[in-house]
């Protein structure tokens, strides 16, 4: 096995999950409550871009509060599921064959 060729290999597959990350920045999630009077958008890598509150919500503040908590929480972690499959994907293709590795 040729160790120069594995580690080229590594330094790319590492390079291929830097650019899928920064790419990945700019993707969005957008997740709202059943009746929509409140949305969220985050980044793909966890970032709160916009929230969008319908003028009733601001009448009562603890349902105001509990969906903004269901619905960022909703957001987050279809952003996170989003992010972690595309990291694997990225990183598994570009891993070296090397014997024994589960990967």
């Amino acid at each position: 096995m040729d160790m120069m060729k594995m580690l080229g290999q590594l330094q790319e597959s590492q390079k291929k999950v830097e650019e899928a990350k920064n790419r990945m920045a700019g993707e969005y999630i957008t997740e709202a409550t059943s009746d929509n009077l409140l949305s969220a958008k985050v980044s793909k890598n966890g970032r709160v871009k916009e929230i969008t509150i319908n003028d009733e919500l601001l009448e009562d503040k603890e349902q105001l509060v509990d969906y903004l908590i269901l619905t960022l929480n909703k957001a987050l972690d279809k952003a996170q599921t989003e992010f972690d499959a595309e990291i694997e994907s990225v990183a598994k293709s570009g891993m070296p064959n090397i014997p024994g590795m589960p990967f």
